[in-house]
This record gives C-alpha cells, structure tokens and sequence, in this order.
C-alpha cells in the first residue's frame, strides 16, 4: 500500500518513521523546499511542488497512492485545498493531520485576528517593540510600520520587503522558556506577534509572555477543507492508515 504524505511538520516527520516501520506500506514523503536543509524523514522523499491540484492528481495516479496524508502546516491553505481538490479527483481516501490551536490561560493578553495584514493593523496600538514569529513569508505583511521596531525570528533568511527597522534571528526550534524569557528581555519587546500553530516547540513563547504581561496578536488559522476527516495527532492517523490496509 502507497501512502503519500504532505509533510514538513515535525508530526509528518513522526508519522513517516512509524508507517516506514510497516513492511506492509510504501512511505513517500513530499516537502515543499523552501528550507535548505530540511530534516529527512524515514521513507521515500521527493521535494518540489506538484503543479496545482492537477499535477498532483497526476502524480498520485501516476504513482499508484492509495492513501494521501495531509500533515503540512496549519496555514499551509493552498496545499491543503489542492490535496482535496485531488483525492476528489482521483477518489484517494484523504486524511488531515491537524494537530490542536493553543488556548488562551489565565493571565494572557491575547488580540486574535483573522489574518496577517489584520495584526498589522493591531499593532500600533500595542507596542513599538515587535516579536515577528510569523515565519519569513509573513514578514512582509509588516513592510509599511516604519514606526515599529521589529525582531523577526525564522528558520531561512527572509526575503523584501521587509519593515526597515527589522532584525532577523535565524533560528529553528524547540525552544525553551528560559531561553525566550531571556530574549524577550534582552530585546525589551512590548508586544509578540505569531500564528495558532499549536505546537509545543514554539510555545514557550506565550507562557513568557504572560508572565512578562505582554499583549499577543494571535492570528487564527484557516479551517481544513470542508468534508476532509482530521486526526489531532500522529497515532490517530497511523490508526486510519492501518484501518484501510485491514
């Protein structure tokens, strides 16, 4: 049995060395290839895109998938849309890994909105002293708040247009509390900017910044494609996997 995986998210990573352990399954693994040096997970890899929904229907017929995982980011919206768009196409069983947004805790200040250029708006009336954790394709968002002073943290280097008082830290999690307790401090941040994406290797952030009593601009995450089944983690879609080879 062919399993394709959508990945480039520690859960994807996870989910292809427990299906790879199965003689009885074939693991590819796609990534997208924006990061230079991305952690290879067990199984096959192939990088690059697919060309639309059309090549990636293509591509999974070509390639005989019978089951395709869509473990790519929260936010990855165009991706997700198009591995829907081609399960339907193509009648390949379809299962999202979404693993659960963060929930507000007592003592935090969070501002949700609904998109990245509505932080932008938000922020002026928030602080000066941003903390970017948006991701190096976010940044742009922020281009025209020459008034604010920006630390933006990602894993590559992020490309104009940029704020101009903008700098960058070249960083891959996890991180740890004590080290962003630190950083906040140093850098004297009034207000954290990030996305829902729920993971654990970037948490620490908010929990330094509620003891720190900062503001925090949430920016909620697009709901998964209408009638795609989600699994919250990687044993539940390990178990729908095994389920259709059974």
């Amino acid at each position: 049995m062919h399993v394709l995986i959508l990945g480039g998210t520690s859960e994807a990573r996870r989910l292809a060395d427990v299906l790879a352990a199965d003689p009885a399954l074939r693991v590819t693994s796609s990534l997208a290839g924006r990061v230079e040096r991305p952690r290879l997970p067990a199984g096959e890899v192939r990088v690059g895109g697919f060309g639309g929904p059309a090549g990636l229907a293509a591509w999974l017929r070509a390639h005989a998938v019978d089951a395709l995982l869509d473990a790519t980011h929260p936010f990855a919206e165009r991706i997700s849309r198009n591995a829907a768009l081609a399960a339907a196409d193509t009648g390949t069983p379809l299962l999202a890994l979404r693993r659960p947004g963060w929930a507000p805790q007592d003592g935090d200040r969070w501002h949700p909105v609904p998109s990245l250029a509505a932080a932008a708006q938000a922020l002026p009336a928030l602080g000066t002293r941003v903390f970017l954790t948006t991701g190096r394709q976010g940044i742009a968002a922020f281009a025209h708040l020459d008034g604010l002073a920006f630390l933006a943290r990602s894993v590559e280097p992020p490309v104009a247009p940029m704020p101009a008082a903008t700098e960058v830290l070249l960083e891959r999690g996890p991180f740890t509390l004590d080290g962003e307790r630190a950083l906040l401090r140093a850098h004297r941040i009034e207000v954290l900017v990030t996305k829902d994406s729920g993971s654990a290797a970037t948490a620490p952030k908010l929990t330094a910044a509620r003891e720190l009593g900062l503001p925090v601009v949430v920016v909620q995450r697009p709901p998964a494609p209408a009638g795609v089944r989600t699994a919250p983690d990687v044993a539940g879609a390990a178990d729908w996997v095994r389920q259709l080879v059974d």
